[in-house]
């Protein structure tokens, strides 16, 4: 391929490679978390959860303050109230009523003098009322709040109650309310990826099937949940589409089937004629003519590989020499140099190594020109089979990276079929192929078999048939 190729993508294709892109789907296993549906759930629901809880927390905790807060003015107003009434009536006992270890009582005569005081005031009796205005005044490190009241012909009585208890109560559910700022926000998230875990596990397991599915492989319809909810909505209309794509995959294959076939036996009877053609004339037009059937019998067997696909292809598998493979290839790519270990021989389906093997030395043979050279090297070892393919062209372009294996990527004026119907048939029988630049030029493709020792009885062969000759299947028959 030239540097200046670039990949040829055909509207078909596109949707398949979105398909078969790795990842893609309605979400990832690997995903980061703050992209995570769940998370966005948790995240919202604790925020609204938050600041609903913190309205409600803040209200009640004004109300309760509020209501701690009446209270206390209700009984400072009631013990107030109360004392008055006992000095403007001298029957009810002024100590009576002001005893206890929470009064705080004064009474003070129309001059500012404090005539009487209780036990916790005593220090203030007889001397000028040491409070003026203020309705709240220390007392023995004690914050005291008071009002004032007629006493009848005595002057004003003032009557303080402690707040110690009102205050430590409001600081409390301050502190309450600060810690239900802090903890309830981290609570309800934990709470929230929770409930969200397991509410979206069907959407989860849903869309982990979605991202393995492999158009190529299988079409099976996704198992669908019992509870009929938007899970099982969005699994009906996945399995949905998954009809239609099949239904279009078998039409397109119908097609490409057809073609193939109407173009089969023409290109059979073609190929025949040019053959006598050139063994009888000896004309190097009709041999570049022959030489153009071929290339048009192996794009309708490429052309009918991709139709058929994995599924429907069945190997024929036979153990052959490797040196009737080198032989056939060498007939189908003439000035082909071979090296290696040919003396070996070879498990395979024969047609399909041939046809895989001969995609990549015509590719070779096309980047490298009349004049280029194009290498195959064997290598054999008890693990696998390695053939090497090298060629003396410019070399792979780096940008196309994997796509050179994609259906219809070409940079040079071909059907752009071979390189992936080769990866294709080298997977088919248990190996891969692969496709780099070579250190000192040109490009490099390794395709990689399993090693398949013959042994002495021939059990290692299973069914596979001991092949002098690997098996012509033509163009439109049952084996392409």
């Amino acid at each position: 391929m030239t540097p200046e190729a670039r990949p040829v993508t055909t509207p078909a294709g596109a949707r398949r490679a979105a398909l078969l892109t790795p990842g893609a789907g309605l979400y990832s296993a690997r995903v980061a978390w703050r992209h995570s549906l769940r998370f966005r759930l948790a995240l919202t629901y604790s925020a609204l959860s938050a600041a609903l809880l913190m309205l409600i927390t803040l209200g009640v905790v004004s109300l309760l303050l509020s209501r701690m807060e009446q209270q206390f003015v209700d009984r400072l107003n009631d013990r107030a109230d109360t004392l008055a009434e006992a000095f403007t009536n001298l029957g009810g006992g002024f100590g009576q009523s002001a005893t206890g270890p929470s009064a705080y009582t004064l009474v003070v005569d129309p001059d500012g003098q404090v005539i009487a005081a209780s036990p916790a005031l005593r220090e203030f009796q007889n001397s000028p009322y040491p409070f003026g205005t203020l309705s709240r005044v220390p007392v023995q490190g004690t914050t005291v709040r008071a009002v004032k009241r007629k006493a009848g012909d005595f002057g004003t009585l003032w009557v303080g109650l402690p707040e110690d208890d009102l205050i430590a109560a409001r600081q409390s559910a301050l502190s309450a309310l600060l810690l239900a700022l802090v903890t309830a926000p981290l609570i309800l998230l934990l709470t929230g990826w929770w409930v969200g875990r397991r509410a979206l596990a069907g959407l989860e397991n849903a869309a982990n099937l979605a991202d393995r599915l492999d158009p190529a492989v299988s079409l099976a319809p996704l198992p669908l949940p019992a509870r009929e909810d938007e899970v099982q909505r969005l699994l009906v209309a996945i399995n949905s589409l998954l009809g239609r794509i099949e239904a279009q995959q078998a039409r397109e294959k119908q097609l490409l089937g057809q073609i193939v076939h109407e173009l089969g036996a023409p290109l059979t009877v073609l190929k025949a004629s040019l053959s006598r053609a050139e063994a009888r004339l000896g004309d190097p037009e009709v041999a570049r003519a022959a030489l153009v059937a071929d290339e048009l019998t192996f794009t309708t067997q490429d052309l009918m590989q991709l139709a058929r696909g994995q599924l429907e292809l069945k190997l024929a598998w036979h153990y052959i020499p490797a040196g009737t493979l080198r032989d056939r290839l060498d007939r189908l790519v003439p000035g082909t140099t071979f090296t290696g270990d040919w003396g070996t021989g070879i498990l395979c389906d024969p047609d399909r190594l041939t046809q895989a093997l001969r995609n990549l030395l015509a590719n070779g043979r096309r980047h490298a020109g009349a004049d280029g050279t194009v290498t195959l090297d064997l290598r054999d070892t008890p693990e696998q089979l390695c053939f090497r393919v090298r060629d003396s062209g410019p070399g792979l372009p780096p940008e196309l990276g994997e796509q050179i294996f994609e259906p219809f990527v070409s940079g040079a004026g071909s059907s752009g079929l071979g390189l992936s119907v080769a990866r294709q048939i080298a997977r088919m029988h248990g190996g891969d192929l692969s496709g780099t630049n070579h250190p000192d030029g040109g490009a490099l493709f390794t395709l990689t078999l399993p090693g398949a020792a013959l042994g002495d009885d021939g059990d290692d062969l299973d069914d596979a048939d001991v092949l002098d000759e690997p098996p012509l299947t033509p163009v439109g028959g049952t084996g392409i």
